[in-house]
């Protein structure tokens, strides 16, 4: 059975993965995360899923190879990771009580071929006061998710509603990568049979 390599370096998404109960291994993609011009939301997340993954397959010639990127969108803007208290503290006050939308895109290099889905998931904050998200800020859990929340820590005490797919947020919709790979011929279920 060929080798399966995360390219990414997020806890939240090896955690994700896990899930599938098969051995991977995980690497940290050298890829450019800047875009050049305009893209909407889905081809970016697409596109650095892609150059992740590719970045993988280098290193890890003959196996199959997942990269991911997730971003959060508002209004036409992107939101990044934070890069410091008070960019988290405008992120968050942008979103409180706000609906957003969340776009994971995966990209999954096997056999000299890749394949590319992004999911986009809405989700809707609780209108929030400045001592709450001072307050969680100060968790310092905001400092390295898109968005300045992670949805799977504290940051689920900001959210009201999901539509969509929940793992999506945290990283990786795992139920979508485990389909795409049991179709592009990597064997995830053979291992019960």
């Amino acid at each position: 059975m060929p080798r399966l390599v995360l390219a990414s370096t997020s806890p939240r998404r090896k955690e994700l993965l896990d899930m599938l109960h098969i051995p991977f291994t995980v690497c940290s993609p050298k890829a450019d995360e800047t875009i050049a011009g305009s893209m909407s939301p889905s081809k970016m997340v697409k596109e650095l899923a892609v150059r992740k993954a590719t970045s993988g397959a280098e290193l890890h010639g003959n196996s199959c190879v997942i990269g991911a990127d997730t971003i959060v969108s508002i209004h036409g803007d992107i939101l990044g990771k934070p890069s410091n208290k008070e960019h988290a503290f405008q992120m968050l006050k942008t979103l409180s009580g706000q609906t957003h939308s969340v776009f994971t895109g995966v990209a999954v290099f096997f056999e000299g071929a890749i394949e590319t889905f992004y999911e986009k998931t809405d989700v809707t904050f609780w209108e929030l006061s400045e001592t709450e998200i001072e307050r969680y800020i100060d968790t310092g859990e905001p400092f390295d998710k898109a968005g300045a929340y992670g949805i799977q820590g504290w940051g689920a005490l900001l959210v009201k509603e999901v539509h969509g797919d929940y793992f999506s947020v945290v990283g990786l919709p795992v139920a979508r990568v485990a389909r795409l790979l049991e179709k592009i011929g990597f064997p995830i279920f053979k291992q019960y049979e």
